[in-house]
């Protein structure tokens, strides 16, 4: 049992002076003296902008909207209508009518957000494909962003944006605003210093699809294809890339039930992926990935020691024949509060860094401080979960997909 409390007390630690200190070794590199637009020198060419959408009546016409206005010179956009059975066909076709750039491609059945991504790259005409959600905002700046690491390295097979959320109205989505910049961005910053990245998100990822092609398309029985992708891409020898500058606006969840349907989905996919690539172990080389693979081992054997941990100390007894777990010098509660500092620290190190993108970074981070009561319980709780659900549960060609909660489609202030 000492042995448990001494590794949740140092997994935590580890993780969280990691994660600050490569963040900052990211933004001192990168960030630091960047302008806040892009340097127009590089080469910029044309590129295939696609989204997929299923039961998207309510959002698809900001988001193609929202691509009238690109700082980009030459882009076509295809939406791919992934078997809605709203009004999504109908409104597509009434924003086609003047967009002679915008393509709508019609799936009869719902085969899944993968499967719509492979027809959409199929179905282009350019080199590079530009993906992005069918409730996002992309900024006029970010393809500009994202296209000259494409363009500049050979070995370089995707890249991936900065997600911004912008319904804010609420409690939960408002530590999502807090989390996307203090924990998501300095995470991606650290895990670009290493040289790979966990997850490319799917809300805006930038493909060479050249690369694509050469590892067979993204899976189609993939809970969570932009983690799948992302695995598959680094095995194969191409690289990815994380570029903070490139923003793009995204509904998120802002209720509890819907947040914990998209974690559960998050952490099912996770450990698919994982669980697939395990011989990553035993290979030669590939430094980068098993680190990353050695981080998640860690969380899943801190969230599954915990409860343990918790329940013993109610049981176990200090020299005054006290539980432990409420005793303030034990190592438990040490560890509880070591944790809270350093997860103070990585708020404060991943808003300083990332406040260029929420210019109301300080007010989010207040309510932020409810992120360990909130996102510790449910993340855990989700892996309890989705972990037999991936393990036992029925496998399907297509990972079909349903809309997501979004909050009533509220949105906040989100400022450029």
């Amino acid at each position: 049992m000492v042995i448990l409390l001494h590794c949740l007390k140092v997994i935590p630690i580890i993780l969280s002076l990691a994660w600050i200190f490569g963040a900052f070794a990211f933004y001192w590199r990168r960030e630091r003296k960047s302008p806040l637009l892009p340097p127009k020198e590089h080469e910029e060419p044309p590129v295939s902008i696609l989204i997929p959408c299923h039961n998207e009546e309510q959002t698809i016409t900001r988001t193609i909207k929202a691509l009238d206005h690109l700082d980009y010179p030459e882009y076509e956009i295809i939406a791919i209508n992934d078997g809605s059975r709203d009004r999504t066909l109908d409104v597509l076709h009434e924003l086609a009518k003047d967009r002679p750039h915008l393509r709508v491609v019609n799936l009869l059945q719902n085969k899944g957000k993968a499967a719509a991504l492979n027809v959409g790259v199929m179905s282009s005409r350019y080199d590079y494909v530009l993906c992005i959600d069918a409730d996002s905002e992309l900024d006029a700046h970010a393809p500009s962003w994202l296209i000259p690491h494409l363009v500049n390295c050979p070995r370089v097979a995707a890249v991936t944006g900065n997600p911004r959320v912008k319904n804010r109205k609420t409690l939960v989505g408002r530590i999502q605003v807090g989390e996307f910049s203090a924990i998501i961005g300095t995470i991606k910053r650290y895990h670009q210093v290493i040289g790979k990245l966990f997850a490319l998100s799917g809300v805006i990822v930038a493909f060479k699809k050249r690369a694509l092609l050469d590892i067979g398309l993204l899976d189609t029985n993939s809970v969570t294809e932009d983690i799948c992708v992302t695995w598959k891409l680094q095995r194969n020898g191409w690289d990815v890339r994380y570029e903070p500058r490139a923003v793009c606006d995204v509904l998120m969840p802002d209720t509890l039930k819907g947040l914990w349907k998209q974690r559960m989905r998050w952490a099912q996919g996770g450990f698919e992926v994982m669980s697939r690539n395990v011989d990553i172990l035993f290979w030669r080389g590939h430094w980068g990935l098993k680190i990353l693979y050695a981080e998640y081992l860690m969380s899943l054997f801190w969230v599954f020691t915990l409860p343990v941990v918790l329940i013993a100390g109610l049981f176990m007894e200090d020299a005054y024949g006290s539980p432990m777990i409420v005793e303030w010098t034990s190592p438990l509660s040490w560890g509880i509060f070591l944790t809270g500092v350093l997860s103070s620290m990585q708020f404060m190190a991943g808003f300083l860094i990332h406040g260029r993108y929420e210019k109301d970074a300080g007010f989010f981070g207040y309510w932020t401080i409810w992120y360990p009561f909130v996102y510790w319980i449910l993340n855990s709780t989700v892996l309890f979960v989705a972990i037999p659900k991936a393990l036992f549960g029925h496998k399907s060609q297509f990972s079909t997909w349903v809309s997501p909660d979004r909050g009533g489609l509220t949105y906040g202030t989100t400022k450029s």
